[in-house]
């Protein structure tokens, strides 16, 4: 049961005689206790003329899935089953992630018909957001007090990541064309692939010039050159608790997503097959060897819940991930954070089993706030700031010096820079035949 502030109002208006005519201790409990008799009375009749709320059926009107950033509508449909009218407050139970209505809705509903609520759902994190109840409030006609009840309904939004560096796509791929010999350029991009012969346009590299077919034809001809497809490029995602770490409003792990679904899809592109892990102690997601037409779709559901752990990341365990995937030289990417010596002890120790097989990159999140607060000296509180800021630049530094050690390569770069500057690594490596 809940009782309005009408009730409450009128229970302390019932007690103003007290004060004005008690003049006993005796005379004034009398006062009270009318006044406490009447009210209660009033109570319990609006009670037992409000409409039992357990005879509603919800139903929900919900998209199964959208994207972090944009808005979903959600639609709860509330059939009145009693032949009475219902006069309700409703308010669907979102957690609070999912963006939902903080205020009750108001409704009105004959009997034997039925209302639709719309709410609109802006969800602040990634994953399934979910709603498990329908709190019901059945007034009566004097509208004092309420019967209440929980209704089960289980409602699911899956927040997928947003994707954002999507709109470095298409650049990249105008260059993977210009490598592969695509576009109506007059100088054809280099790769590492014989594909075809062609006659010799000015500006072509003399060295690309097969002088017996040139011999045969009378006219120079020169070979194209594609890189190589169908590789396998392999991205592991470190979800251990380094992960956690915000930078720039977004999780070190959300911004390994957008890294890794860049680099997924201009690989598919490329022709090449995407494998992704997400791995600390134990794996959390898995995609295998999928293509340009589902690479993004797999990679988007199967990171939707994953979160960072609380646990370090078990790295000596990472070659024996890569050997069950495959044994052939692939491209191996880890997206991490290596720029502390604590957690990137076992990575230095495993790496030169990957590198003596494999082409290793390692990128990792840099900070923009730390690295200015190595210039910010105003005043007592900000020389340490800045000592320990420059003790954790040093840190990165002999971790980055130790993987070119290793044969690794390392990109580090801040949130919004990170995933075009590993796409952009991810073609070098393409132009310079080392995939």
């Amino acid at each position: 049961m809940a009782i309005s502030g009408l009730a409450v109002a009128l229970l302390v208006l019932g007690a103003l005689p007290i004060l004005a005519f008690g003049t006993t201790v005796s005379s004034a409990f009398a006062v009270l206790g009318i006044v406490l008799a009447a009210w209660l009375t009033l109570c319990l009749v609006d009670w037992a003329l409000a409409a039992p709320p357990r005879n509603i059926r919800v139903e929900r009107e919900l998209p199964h899935r959208i994207r972090l950033g944009e808005t979903a509508t959600s639609r709860l449909l509330l059939t009145n089953l009693n032949r009475t009218a219902l006069r309700l407050h409703v308010r669907d139970c979102w957690e609070p992630s999912a963006g939902g209505p903080t205020a009750h809705d108001r409704v009105t509903i004959p009997g034997g018909e039925r209302r639709a609520l719309t709410h609109t759902l802006t969800p602040w994190r990634r994953g399934d957001r979910r709603t498990t109840d329908v709190a019901v409030r059945s007034w009566g006609p004097l509208r004092l007090v309420a019967r209440q009840v929980l209704l089960q309904d289980t409602g699911t939004l899956r927040v997928l990541p947003p994707f954002n560096a999507r709109k470095h796509l298409p650049s990249r791929v105008m260059r993977l064309r210009e490598m592969d010999g695509q576009t109506t350029l007059q100088v054809r991009g280099q790769g590492t692939e014989f594909d075809s012969l062609r006659d010799y346009v000015r500006g072509d590299d003399v060295r690309s010039i097969d002088w017996r077919a040139t011999a045969r034809r009378q006219d120079l001809v020169v070979r194209t050159w594609r890189p190589e497809r169908d590789r396998r490029v392999i991205i592991l995602l470190d979800t251990g608790r380094a992960a956690a770490a915000r930078v720039a409003d977004e999780t070190r792990l959300d911004t390994a997503i957008e890294s890794a679904l860049l680099l997924a899809a201009l690989a598919s592109r490329a022709g090449d097959r995407v494998d992704l892990i997400a791995y600390d102690q134990r794996i959390r997601a898995r995609v295998r060897g999928a293509g340009d037409a589902t690479v993004l779709t797999q990679i988007v559901e199967s990171m939707a819940n994953v979160e960072p752990e609380l646990y370090s990341t078990n790295w000596l365990e990472v070659p024996r991930l890569v050997r069950n995937i495959t044994t052939q030289r692939s491209l191996v990417v880890v997206l991490t954070t290596a720029d502390s010596n604590g957690n990137a002890r076992e990575l230095l120790e495993m790496m030169p089993q990957l590198t003596q097989r494999h082409v290793v990159v390692v990128a990792s999140v840099a900070d923009p706030e730390t690295d200015a607060a190595r210039h910010v000296l105003r005043d007592g509180e900000a020389v340490y700031r800045a000592a320990a800021a420059e003790r954790a630049h040093l840190e990165a530094a002999n971790i980055t010096r130790a993987l070119a050690q290793t044969g690794a390569d390392q990109l580090i770069a801040p949130p919004l820079d990170l995933p075009p500057r590993l796409a952009d690594h991810y073609l070098l490596l393409k132009r310079a035949g080392r995939l």
